[in-house]
């Protein structure tokens, strides 16, 4: 009987161990349920823009994004003011005139740009002494006509001297389309610019001279007891905008430079000839929410790393290490990333010497089989000439490599 019950109890225990065992087991993970493929996100075309010619370009890149009529000539207004604000930031830089300086208000100035006449003032004094820096102030931020004629006097001694000066300046940033016959925009006859132009340029102040493109994000000046709104009036509707300059006569309609920065991105919008001062403002504002919304920046290649070490002969070394001088961005509607393709354009042959930085290929970029971006491609490190029995080794064997059959060198 005891017998039977230890059986039993064995039984029991083996049946307990088993169950907890089976109760321990992970149980099998269901099959997962098949997502359904989503459509690429689209990329709508960019809004409606109230203005004759306008233009959207990346900052990062200076891809211009979208456009219209963007090389068609146009009177710039007080948009002119951007270029004296960038000749006379250049001329301090090189030291040549100083933010501390004294500038005497000439005659010209105060009737050419002063409180008598209809456009935009400082409301400076005949014959005063006013800090150069405090003119810059009063030019960007309260559009002061006299200011700016006071500027150019200051800078190159007259109005006309300092309009061959911008012109100067116009031609070593690409500005191509542009002629500058003043320094306030006063309407004149064959002063023109463009607003491809004017994006090169407004991106060029924002790049060489930031503490002075500051200045035109300040909302307001007071000089002479008398204060002034800037004109700008997306620096009360949107906080990532800091600049640039507007721009307005009747016959050049309401224009607008403007910038803004989000995150690492930054945008500018150029509208010339809107019918209105809301709608310039609306249509700037709608095309850098656009390029924000839409497209984005990647760095391809980083500066002075090697991208390629073709054979180099005839050299103390046997390869010469190719690479880019700038990192590389390119700025593409969002999901086009993918797409990109890169080529390196190098010659079959290369032959010691080649100094650092000389340009020996060209990177291209592109997409969809259009241009993105086309750059060269430098050589990282000097490459000396060998010693004459290296140089004669080589000679040599360029002999036999040149002889080679196409279909031999692949192999």
């Amino acid at each position: 009987m005891s017998l039977l019950r230890r059986t039993l109890s064995s039984l029991a225990v083996a049946a307990l161990v088993i169950g907890t065992a089976v109760a321990q087991q992970t149980p099998p993970k269901p099959a997962p349920v098949p997502r359904p493929v989503m459509p690429e996100a689209p990329v709508p075309p960019p809004p409606d823009v109230d203005g004759k010619s306008w233009v959207l370009m990346d900052y990062a890149t200076g891809q211009i994004l979208a456009s219209k009529d963007p090389d068609v000539r146009v009177e710039p207004a007080s948009i002119t003011k951007v270029m004296t604000d960038y000749v006379v930031s250049a001329e301090v830089a090189n030291g040549k005139i100083h933010m501390a300086d004294p500038v005497t208000i000439s005659e010209n100035a105060w009737r050419g740009g002063g409180a008598a006449t209809d456009g935009s003032t400082s409301f400076l004094k005949l014959n005063s002494q006013v800090p150069l820096k405090d003119l810059l102030y009063g030019m960007i931020i309260q559009s002061g006509n006299d200011a700016a004629i006071a500027l150019a006097e200051h800078t190159a001694g007259s109005e006309p001297a300092f309009a061959n000066l911008m012109n100067a300046y116009a031609k070593q940033l690409g500005m191509v389309n542009s002629n500058f016959q003043n320094a306030s925009g006063y309407p004149i006859a064959n002063h023109y610019t463009t607003a491809r132009d004017i994006a090169l340029l407004s991106r060029a102040l924002i790049h060489d001279f930031p503490e002075d493109y500051a200045i035109s994000a300040i909302k307001d000046f007071e000089w002479n007891g008398i204060k002034q709104h800037n004109r700008n009036l997306l620096l009360w509707r949107d906080q990532t905008v800091d600049g640039i300059k507007t721009g307005h006569t009747a016959a050049a309609g309401y224009c607008l430079a403007a910038s803004a920065k989000q995150g690492d991105a930054r945008m500018i919008a150029i509208v010339m000839g809107a019918g209105s001062e809301k709608a310039r403002a609306d249509s700037a504002l709608a095309l850098m929410n656009y390029g924000f919304r839409f497209y984005e920046t990647h760095k391809l290649y980083d500066a002075n790393k090697p991208l390629a070490t073709p054979r180099l002969w005839k050299g103390k070394d046997n390869q010469l290490p190719l690479g880019v001088s700038e990192d590389v961005l390119v700025t593409v509607k969002r999901g086009d990333y993918e797409k990109l393709k890169a080529t390196m354009d190098v010659p079959a042959t290369l032959i010691a010497p080649f100094t650092k930085g000389q340009q020996v290929g060209t990177l291209r970029v592109t997409l969809d089989g259009q241009p993105v971006q086309n750059l060269p491609l430098v050589a990282l490190n000097d490459a000396p000439q060998g010693g004459f029995f290296a140089r004669l080794w080589d000679s040599i064997m360029l002999w036999f490599h040149s002889d080679k059959k196409p279909d031999e060198e692949k192999k």
